[in-house]
């Protein structure tokens, strides 16, 4: 039956940022559909509420608290799951997101780091990760979770935006390598009613900005990626690779801007007189 295509029985999967929002949606739809789960978070108490979710579908569930910056930690988390689980078959790079900033206060420190957390991370557990599938289990499938940010112009958003460009570029690269073993494909998720858009769910008139601007009609849910997830991560996608599938309400304009300050001159500045050409 075809949907037997969308089950994931007895396969090992690790989730990032699975404490809370889409990552903890994915990782309790994975262990739905029949996987045991290692979920991974900087805050270890985030994340003992998802193993009980895991375990109460019948499943088996593993909370590893990771710092994904740090690639020794990337290296024990696909070290546990192999040593308590005996193999792994399924990635979810879903750690990532930047605070907004406008371009002209964005330093370098914080356009490296967000870079660092968006595109390197997911790089390098990819690449730990997928070796670990083929030692183990043969073949596997990686997700990696982006934005449409990567592809829409979203005033003080350059930081996010850039890692999460590089991130979806490095996912088709990725692909090209890793197949036919490892399919490797990513989201591209619009505006998600996740605790990073509380300020926007809860300012009417950015809401309804929202609305407005997404065919659907409102903001997305985290069930809404964990089912892209899912399908990207089980046999029915087993002819996917290289995809970046956008799940964002229909949108073709970012669904909401966030002002920033006008570019002026610096005080006491003396402009500089340019010859016309």
């Amino acid at each position: 039956m075809i949907l037997d295509q969308f089950a994931v029985t007895d396969q090992v999967a690790i989730v990032t940022g699975a404490g809370q929002g889409i990552g903890r949606s994915i990782a309790i739809g994975l262990a739905e559909a029949g996987a045991d789960v290692v979920v991974a978070a900087r805050t270890a108490a985030d994340l003992d509420e998802v193993v009980a979710r895991i375990e109460a579908t019948g499943r088996r569930g593993l909370a590893v608290p990771t710092d994904v910056m740090e690639t020794d930690q990337l290296e024990h988390l696909v070290a546990e799951a192999v040593r308590v689980f005996g193999r792994l078959d399924i990635l979810v790079n879903n750690a990532g997101g930047t605070a907004p900033r406008p371009a002209m206060v964005t330093s370098e420190r914080f356009l490296h780091a967000a870079f660092h957390f968006n595109a390197v991370a997911p790089f390098l557990l990819t690449k730990i990760a997928a070796q670990a599938m083929v030692d183990t289990a043969g073949r596997g499938s990686v997700v990696n979770i982006s934005s449409r940010v990567a592809d829409m112009v979203l005033t003080s958003f350059v930081a996010h935006g850039v890692g999460k460009a590089a991130l979806s570029h490095m996912t088709k690269n990725v692909a090209a390598e890793l197949a036919p073993l490892v399919r490797v494909n990513a989201i591209g998720t619009g505006a998600v009613a996740t605790q990073a858009l509380e300020t926007v769910m809860a300012d009417e008139q950015m809401h309804q900005q929202l609305v407005d601007r997404t065919p659907m009609g409102r903001a997305g849910e985290p069930d809404d990626i964990a089912c892209a997830a899912l399908y990207l991560a089980s046999p029915a996608s087993k002819w996917v690779t290289g995809t970046v599938l956008n799940v964002d309400g229909g949108s073709s304009v970012p669904a909401v801007q966030i002002p920033t300050p006008p570019l002026a001159p610096t005080q006491h500045a003396t402009p500089t007189q340019h010859a016309t050409r």
